[in-house]
């Protein structure tokens, strides 16, 4: 039987409401990344609304490419996405402050070691609509490029019910997703997924 408290999962949210609420609130091991890039009324209200939730319910959060407003709102860490060269000094943060990113392949992953992270998500694992059939990696060239890698493991892109028990094929301990929480087939314990 698979331990309960095996995978983390990390969801992506640039809003919040009854339904995301009620999902998050079934997952065990669960971060939020916030994932806003403009910083408009709306979307600062967003980010107002996920940062309240977040605390509230005592969930790590992350904000995406933004250090100046993770130290500000107190999160637990940054998201850098595979594109952003930005550079964090270690030395400067707290103990338990979490750097993560993104990467598609190997330069990107290096980038990324090399911005501190130690948790690299690589993607996209399955089917999506943001990315041409010929990028996703599926099952085999997602094993293959992550086969020497030493960073925390992060399954990304197109995680759904119908992909998520293929995860256990490779070597991710950690589930990343978005649209996934807005599915009104999330059961309570969502663990049993896996």
């Amino acid at each position: 039987m698979m331990n309960k408290t095996f995978y983390k999962h990390y969801v992506f949210l640039a809003e919040i409401n009854e339904l995301i609420k009620a999902n998050l609130l079934k997952l065990k091991n669960i971060n939020i990344i916030i994932n806003i890039d403009q910083y408009d009324e709306k979307n600062l209200k967003n980010q107002f609304l996920i940062i309240k939730f977040a605390k509230k319910n005592k969930i790590p959060f992350l904000i995406k490419n933004n250090f100046q407003k993770c130290i500000k709102y107190g999160a637990t860490g940054i998201f850098i996405e595979s594109s952003n060269k930005i550079t964090i000094k270690p030395i400067l943060l707290r103990k338990d402050f979490k750097i993560i990113g993104s990467a598609h392949n190997q330069l990107e992953y290096n980038n990324k070691k090399n911005q501190s992270c130690e948790i690299i998500m690589l993607s996209p694992l399955f089917y999506n609509e943001k990315y041409s059939t010929n990028k996703i990696l599926n099952i085999y060239r997602f094993n293959l490029i992550s086969l020497y890698w030493t960073a925390k493991l992060c399954a990304l892109g197109g995680i759904s019910n119908k992909t998520i028990r293929k995860i256990k094929l490779t070597k991710a301990k950690i589930i990343s997703f978005s649209k996934f929480i807005y599915d009104p087939k999330i059961k309570k314990p969502a663990y049993k997924l896996m």
